[in-house]
């Protein structure tokens, strides 16, 4: 089986404690992000949450944090309730002073190969490209 990730990387002109904060603080993370019911940027934290298309099923989301170097990296398993597959997801932040390269590193994606479109690679590359070029735009760059 070929390993299947999504990579999808943006600037902000944000510093990088504000984008930081943004995605790891659960108060930010409800603006722009799944509505997390509980969230901590602490190795082992297990948290969860319903996501889906908007106009489609919702899924589960079991999810543990693995990895966390503050201001700078984290990453959590990305799992689904009573489906089979296991990923992993890495946001790692790039400080360029009054900007922030944001990079999300999906990968494991051929865990869920053959269980429909919604666990397709193009799928995930379309929610990381909303999240990252829509959602947390909007929130860290509102238009003034």
């Amino acid at each position: 089986m070929k390993a299947e990730k999504v990579i999808v990387e943006r600037t902000f002109n944000s510093p990088a404690d504000k984008v930081w904060s943004a995605i790891t603080d659960l108060n930010e993370m409800k603006n722009w992000y799944f509505q997390l019911e509980e969230f901590e940027p602490r190795v082992g934290f297990k948290f969860d949450f319903m996501g889906g298309p908007e106009d489609g099923k919702q899924y589960l989301h079991l999810c543990e944090v693995t990895e966390v170097i503050e201001g700078k990296k984290i990453a959590y398993s990305w799992r689904y309730d009573n489906y089979p597959g296991n990923s992993l997801v890495c946001w790692e932040l790039l400080d360029k002073g009054e900007q922030t390269l944001l990079r999300i590193t999906h990968t494991g994606l051929e865990t869920f190969a053959g269980i429909g479109a919604e666990f397709e690679k193009n799928s995930f590359n379309e929610g990381w490209n909303y999240f990252l070029y829509t959602a947390l735009k909007e929130y860290l760059e509102p238009e003034k």
